[in-house]
């Protein structure tokens, strides 16, 4: 895979949309609005997640706006990529799936997969990545939390940025992009460490100017 993919990873679905003044018109329509922004200003790859309690709990209203989704990643040549939902990902031919540890085992779900896609996997230590390090059934590692993040109810506890370095020293050679509560500021010490690049919901999600915050990132 290319590793550039990585450098400024959007995720999100509806339910980061909820501060937005069009999410009072459609949750829909805010998260097509923001998407779109994010996709103008620069997002190198974008994750589609509908999770959590406030996320659409309708499959087919899920599939909708999934593939409303997919077709603006696709206006802008970003890679789609799709949250854990296998089914989902095979139906729409997403660019890719994300899962994490105790989602669908990678060496199962290379084998569920009827055409090619990237796979990513969520990694919170040592042992997690070393274990996929030298098979094909994983393209890059999402490793975090970095810090403490409130976008995940079941977040893992916070590993901070010398996890990413600690990665590479011990011989970790996967993409790796480092995802949970990171800021504009963090973008260069985690490049530092040794990530390829940054996955951010609040982030972007809630800038205040989102081609700044993109810019910034892009830039760092």
């Amino acid at each position: 895979m290319d590793k550039q993919i990585l450098r400024c990873y959007l995720v999100a679905g509806t339910q980061d949309c909820r501060h937005l003044p069009e999410y009072k018109q459609s949750p829909q329509y805010a998260l097509l609005t923001r998407l779109e922004q994010a996709l103008q200003a620069g997002i190198t790859c974008y994750q589609f997640r509908e999770k959590g309690a406030f996320a659409l709990q309708d499959p087919l209203k899920i599939e909708q706006i999934a593939r409303a989704c997919q077709e603006l990643c696709k206006q802008y040549q970003v890679p789609f990529i799709i949250n854990n939902e296998v089914w989902l990902a095979q139906k729409l031919r997403a660019d890719g799936i994300h899962v994490g540890q105790k989602d669908t085992p990678v060496s199962l779900l290379k084998q569920q997969l009827t055409q090619p896609m990237l796979i990513g996997l969520s990694a919170n230590t040592l042992a997690q990545a070393q274990q996929h390090n030298e098979t094909s059934y994983v393209d890059y590692y999402g490793c975090g939390p970095i810090f403490p993040t409130s976008s995940k109810a079941d977040a893992a506890a916070a590993v901070g940025i010398e996890f990413i370095r600690n990665l590479r020293q011990q011989g970790i050679t996967k993409p790796i992009v480092a995802i949970g509560g990171i800021k504009t500021e963090d973008v260069k010490p985690l490049r530092e460490a040794g990530a390829d690049g940054v996955a951010v919901i609040s982030t972007i999600m809630q800038a205040g100017d989102i081609t700044k915050t993109i810019q910034q990132i892009l830039r760092s």
